[in-house]
Order: structure tokens, then C-alpha cells, then sequence
């Protein structure tokens, strides 16, 4: 990767140091989706079916797989395969139970009650991206949360043909509906709904730009309801790391992102001239090892080094740009988190790779990208429920808050809410 020195550059090339790939910058991109969303919108299955043909390269006479077809693609997976979701699953499970919202109500003043709850969104859809690289643990990322969350209907989309683990993953993880279609036609599907496939309320998952687009504009469309949950595109990840952190774990780390796709993006941030040249050096023989080396060796082509002078400074490099993964390999990683600001997950330490949050260690891969960390969060069991607020007044509550009520509204000219409060409370002098 190219060393950059960071002190040396000015504002500007520092900006353009911390620029993501500009793939993702095609100016076509959102037109191209556009088109999309509103074939889908229009011509509903037919379209999903054509594009699925045009895409994907595979005719789909059914959208949705039957009981049947999903059994028989559970009986094709591997039993290892089966033990490792088993294992993952128990430890995301775990994970996001612990995050079981806990209601509040409080009593702010005498007569005054005021509490937040939760209730699950009654129908979500989940995205699994599927083509070069089908994300069998975004699946379990999802459907799990999900079914903990208490959603109703959990509906699955993926790009055809579905991979045997993703179907076994979905079934066990609680999903019963599955359909074979992706890309940002899918996306359309499940915010507006066909013949098929049932409109939903929210949809969760990351894929490619395309998918990212058409999240960004079905959540603005006045024709159709849906929220989504974060801008999650390409991968990326930064690893900050000092003179002692070992070059070959972090080439690993590195290229374990890059292989994601073309438009992934990796990035180190060393206070070490050696280190950097060595990692080189293993990006190198890694790379060479890779069944997907072309595609990581195109990620790494907008991807960098930089030095800077101290750790302090790496952590404002770090957070200035806002990795969706942050690997910290120093000699005490955990020092440096009290600084991090803007991260989707972070990893302490050489022995955890950003793999095993990936995959197995219980935290969700579904994380902001593109800088979105600065304020979006990870994905957890809170975004599949809804927070809403509910407060009881009695005789004596509204007597003692009326006057600050009606006082506020009057100086807001709203005359309507100031007699709500105002002819109640004369309703309570009249009873004496």
C-alpha cells in the first residue's frame, strides 16, 4: 500500500489521504438505481424476475423457496458448517439478549407519571448479500435479533441461486420466508411490496453500492413507509498499530477486508517507517495465497498507509475518518479506547482479528460505513424494536403543571393548547 507521511501533508491531501474508494463515487450510480426501484415499484414479480435473469443469470419461475426446497438445501450442508452456526449462533444469542430493553416510569412530579417502552416492529426485511461471496453469518446477524425482538414477520432476501448455508442459517435462526432476489431490486421489493413479496416496515442489512443506494432512496420516498438501518456499503477497516504489533497478523487483517470487494477499502495507521514497509512485504505473500486476490488487490489500490508521530495522533487520524472496523494492536490497546470517538466495532489486541466479530464472537457485524460512525451506531436489538413515551396525568399533576403549560404556550401563540390545558382545569374549580 502507499506510505503516506501524515504531518507532511496539507489539509487538502490529508482529505483526500482519508477519501474512500472512489468507486463509490459514480455519478451515474443513483439514476441507475432510480430506474430500478421504479421498474420494481411498477412491474412488481416481472421485474424481479427479469432482473434476477439479467443479474443473476439464473430464471426464477418461484420467487420464494418452498418448505421443500428449504429442507433439501438444509440436508446438503455440511455438518461442520451446521456445528460452526450452532456455536456462532449460541454466542450471538447471548449477546443480544443481554440487551433486553428495560422499561422506565418515573414520577417527575407529584400527580405527573412518564415512562419510555419498547415494542418490536411488526414486519421487518433482511438483506443478505449473496453473489461472489454469500454472507452466511449476516443471516445470524439478522434473523437473530430479530426473532429476540419478537418481529412478527421476518422476511429474507437474497441474490439467486441462495447458497445451501444461508437457507440452513435462515431456518434456524427462525425465518420461514425466504425469496431468491437481490440487488437493489430486492430492496424495492421490500419497500413496496409484489405479488410475492410483503411490504415491510424496516429493513436491515449491508450489501454493495447498489443496495446502499436503493436503501438511501426507498427511506425518502414519499410512495412507500419503510425506515432502514444505517448506510452499511462497501467494508472497511483501519488498524492502528505501533512498532511491536506484528506485521503478518496485521497483512491478514487488512487483506481480510480487501477480499470483500473491489470497492472495499483497508487502511493502517502506524507511528513505525519499518512496520509499514513490512507489512507491504506480507500483503504481498498473503495476496498471492488468496483465492480472491484480484479483488483485494483492487481494494488495496485505494487503500493506505500513514505514519504519524504518536499513538495520541493516530487516534484523531482514526477518528477523523470513522471505520466501520477499528483493530487496535499496540502494546496496551485498551488505553487507547478511552479516545476513540467514531468506530462501528472495535477490536483490542493482536489475538482478536475483525473475523471473529464477523463471525462468531457474539458483537453484530452490521456497522456504519463511509465515515456514518461519527454518529450512527452498530446494529442491535434496539433497532428492530420501536421506543415510544406514554404519561399520566391526575387532578393534582395537571394542577400543578397547567400554569407552566398554558404560560409556554402563549408566548408560542398557540392558543389551541393553551385552552386544552385551561378549560380542563376550570373543569376541576367548578367541581370544588
Amino acid at each position: 500500500m502507499e506510505i503516506l507521511n501524515w504531518s507532511q501533508l496539507t489539509d487538502t491531501e490529508q482529505t483526500a489521504a482519508l477519501a474512500r474508494s472512489p468507486l463509490v463515487g459514480d455519478v451515474s450510480l443513483e439514476q441507475n438505481v432510480l430506474n430500478i426501484v421504479n421498474r420494481v415499484q411498477q412491474d412488481k414479480d416481472q421485474a424481479l424476475k427479469a432482473y434476477n435473469l439479467e443479474f443473476d443469470g439464473v430464471s426464477t419461475e418461484r420467487l420464494q423457496l418452498s418448505v421443500d426446497e428449504i429442507n433439501a438445501a438444509c440436508e446438503r450442508v455440511d455438518v461442520e458448517i451446521k456445528k460452526a452456526i450452532e456455536q456462532a449462533s449460541s454466542n450471538i444469542d447471548t449477546f443480544h439478549k443481554a440487551q433486553a430493553f428495560v422499561p422506565v416510569s418515573v414520577e417527575t412530579q407529584n400527580g405527573i407519571r412518564c415512562e419510555l417502552r419498547s415494542e418490536a416492529i411488526e414486519k421487518v426485511g433482511l438483506y443478505i448479500p449473496g453473489g461472489s461471496a454469500p454472507l452466511i453469518s449476516t443471516v445470524l446477524m439478522l434473523a437473530l435479533p430479530a426473532q429476540i425482538a419478537g418481529c412478527k414477520q421476518r422476511v429474507l432476501v437474497s441474490p439467486p441461486p441462495i447458497n445451501d448455508a444461508i437457507i440452513y442459517a435462515a431456518k434456524a435462526s427462525g425465518i420461514t420466508e425466504i425469496f431468491q432476489v437481490g440487488g437493489a431490486q430486492a430492496i424495492a421489493a421490500l419497500a413496496f411490496g409484489t405479488e410475492s413479496i410483503p411490504a415491510v416496515d424496516k429493513i436491515f442489512g449491508p450489501g454493495n453500492r447498489y443496495v446502499t443506494e436503493a436503501k438511501r432512496l426507498v427511506s425518502q420516498d414519499s410512495r412507500c413507509v419503510v425506515s432502514i438501518d444505517m448506510p452499511a456499503g462497501p467494508s472497511e477497516v483501519l488498524v492502528i498499530a505501533d512498532s511491536d504489533a506484528n506485521p503478518d497478523f496485521i497483512a491478514a487483517d487488512l487483506l481480510s477486508q480487501a477480499e470483500h470487494g473491489p470497492d472495499s477499502q483497508v487502511m493502517l495507521v502506524t507511528d513505525s517507517q519499518a512496520l509499514a514497509e513490512r507489512v507491504n512485504v506480507c500483503l504481498t505473500q498473503q495476496l498471492a495465497q488468496l483465492s480472491r486476490k484480484e479483488i483485494a488487490a483492487t481494494a488495496l489500490s485505494a487503500s493506505r498507509t500513514l505514519l504519524v508521530n504518536s499513538m495520541d495522533e493516530a487516534t484523531a487520524v482514526s477518528n477523523r475518518y470513522g471505520p466501520e472496523h477499528l483493530i487496535i494492536q499496540t502494546q496496551a490497546p485498551r488505553e487507547l479506547l478511552s479516545l476513540i470517538r467514531a468506530a462501528g466495532s472495535v477490536f483490542l489486541g493482536a489475538y482478536t482479528p475483525e473475523s471473529v466479530g464477523d463471525y462468531a464472537s457474539g458483537t453484530n457485524h452490521v456497522l456504519p460505513t463511509y465515515g456514518y460512525s461519527r454518529a450512527v451506531s452498530s446494529l442491535s436489538l434496539a433497532d428492530f424494536s420501536r421506543r415510544f413515551t406514554v404519561q399520566e396525568l391526575n387532578a393534582e399533576g395537571l394542577q400543578g403543571l397547567g400554569q407552566t403549560v398554558m404560560t409556554l404556550a402563549a408566548a408560542e401563540l398557540l392558543d389551541a393548547h393553551k385552552n386544552a390545558v385551561a378549560i380542563r382545569l376550570a373543569s376541576l374549580e367548578a367541581k370544588g
